[in-house]
């Protein structure tokens, strides 16, 4: 555990892993400490993933040491640094892609080379837009899917964090994008935000209307969210040599693994978490160059105080259709 301040501040802590009734707003949790190579941020705002809910499911891979804060992706303001601490001061802004205390909390932690700069142009509910959804599509995007000017993508679920971040990424690097969403609101954002054309995943044809789209060739990625429900028809989208993606999955699927040799596609899993510092400079590197030029800007979706994140967590999973990044403000 860190040293504490012996100042207090609200927390949502997590006692036993569950449903979204087991995250408990605490009025009297110590405000961590930094420790060498780490910051401490005054949070404005907190993005929510639905990997969250995974985890505080108790049903993921990663299991965190009881009790603990969910959150990685803040924004706020610097208040303090630890020891060889060189690259912030007390008053800058920031946003974080993970960090050590949680950030359901309105003070958290983080490693020094898990923060960046937040530019100006950015409020801070855009920053806390940021982390996780912009690095995991750069990441799919390039370091795993090794997408080129010229390529087509297709954004299975394209109108949440993860699938906005594409769009505009894809978009701004050159690739005709197509994407996905399950209501006409969100069609019109992904339309608005590089996506050359959208589709209706709640259309019981609408596989047939990409393939008209695509044409033979077909698509050469596939940035995948829900990939226990659209693995098997991605697979018969694919063009020769494409690859899917699968930046989410929420249970099983069967497939036949026949329709990879017939291609000679690809399926590749993308994990933000094991990405080494080196990737994870140049996905900074790509953001903040996007961001400076213009043409990233993090669309927030729904906003939630931090008594209401049990409801976040709920409407996360169950809402009818994503259109933004969902925050907490604090």
């Amino acid at each position: 555990a860190m040293a504490a301040t012996g100042r207090v501040m609200r927390a949502v802590r997590v006692f036993e892993f569950g449903g979204p009734e087991v995250l408990k707003l605490q009025s009297d949790v110590l405000v961590p400490v930094p420790k060498e190579n780490q910051v401490l941020i005054k949070v404005h705002a907190c993005g929510v993933n639905p990997v969250e809910t995974y985890i505080r499911s108790g049903t993921y891979a990663r299991k965190p040491a009881l009790p603990y804060t969910p959150g990685s992706d803040v924004s706020g303001v610097i208040e303090g640094t630890g020891d060889h601490v060189t690259a912030f001061k007390k008053g800058d802004r920031v946003f974080t892609l993970e960090t050590v205390s949680g950030g359901y909390a309105e003070y958290a932690v983080a490693a020094v080379n898990r923060v960046f700069p937040l530019p100006d142009k950015l409020d801070f509910r855009q920053g806390a837009a940021l982390g996780v959804p912009y690095f995991t599509a750069y990441r799919a995007l390039f370091q795993k899917g090794c997408a080129k000017a010229g390529e087509s993508v297709l954004v299975h679920g394209a109108s949440g964090g993860v699938g906005l971040a594409a769009c505009q990424i894809a978009r701004a690097c050159g690739l005709k994008v197509l994407g996905t969403a399950g209501t006409e609101e969100g069609m019109n954002v992904i339309l608005r935000n590089g996506a050359h054309q959208a589709f209706n995943h709640r259309d019981p044809n609408y596989i047939e209307r990409i393939k008209e789209c695509t044409g033979p060739g077909g698509v050469d990625i596939i940035i995948e969210m829900l990939s226990n429900v659209n693995l098997d028809a991605d697979l018969q989208l694919l063009a020769h040599a494409g690859r899917v993606m699968v930046v989410g999955c929420r249970g099983r699927i069967e497939i036949n693994p026949r329709d990879t040799m017939s291609k000679e596609s690809s399926i590749i899993g993308v994990s933000l978490f094991l990405a080494t510092e080196e990737e994870r400079q140049e996905c900074a590197t790509a953001v903040l160059d996007g961001i400076e030029a213009g043409w990233l800007k993090p669309i927030v979706g729904l906003e939630y105080p931090l008594e209401k994140v049990s409801k976040a967590h709920e409407d996360i999973i169950c809402s009818s259709g994503a259109r933004g990044k969902m925050v907490l403000l604090l």
